[in-house]
């Protein structure tokens, strides 16, 4: 897993970011977006690799599991009585099965929310100033590990629709690689405009510079 809000990393001179985009020291836990962070740190970050860009999708997209959660935490006191009420079945439930069935029906359900939370913490985007990470969480014991260094972004493109990505300004950003992982997508991230901005501005500057391969 990363290694999140660790100690500091080591204080010197900041790579540069487009001027236009406001600096932001400062996480939390629940942070989606974060330039420069001071605090954060990953498990293969190298000596001299500097943290850029982190986040994670928008925190809107947790709504819609959220309100499955609230649905299924509310339907065994109001739904299934309702229910039950116009269903006629010669055989009585005894109280003792009931109240077994209803806290095993809430343990899922915690576990249910639990995994959609962690799928979403985990599941983070890394762009320091070397590389682009993505480390997906699939499961509780497994994770995917991506990468592609800057040196070898062809093509970074966003995409944003429907109503609540313009609302809350998230969207897709789509990087295309010469790299063994040719596409990678930053998905529901917030302020996909800046992002594409950032990392655009690090691989001009990798470019002038002749980048070194990581």
């Amino acid at each position: 897993m990363p290694v999140l809000f660790e100690s500091q990393p080591p204080s010197g001179k900041k790579t540069p970011i487009p001027k236009k985009i406001p600096v932001r020291y400062n996480s939390t836990p629940l942070t989606a977006f974060v330039i420069h962070p001071k605090d954060i740190r990953f498990e293969t970050q190298g000596l001299d690799e500097e943290v850029i860009l982190f986040l994670r999708q928008h925190v809107i997209v947790l709504l819609p599991k959220l309100a499955i959660g609230i649905f299924f935490f509310i339907a065994p006191l109001i739904v299934f009585p309702f229910v039950l009420q116009f269903l006629s079945t010669p055989i009585e439930i005894p109280p003792g099965y009931v109240i077994v069935g209803t806290m095993f029906w809430y343990i899922a359900l915690f576990g249910f929310v639990f995994t959609q939370f962690l799928q979403w913490y985990f599941n983070i985007f890394i762009v320091t100033n070397w590389r682009i990470i993505d480390i997906d969480f699939l499961y509780l014991l497994y994770k995917k590990f991506g990468e592609a260094k800057l040196t070898r972004v062809q093509d970074i493109s966003y995409r944003s629709s429907g109503i609540m990505a313009t609302m809350f300004n998230y969207g897709d950003v789509l990087i295309q690689t010469a790299a063994e992982v040719p596409n990678l997508i930053f998905e529901s991230v917030p302020r996909p405009n800046e992002v594409v901005d950032v990392i655009s501005d690090l691989t001009k500057m990798k470019g002038r510079r002749g980048g070194r391969e990581y």
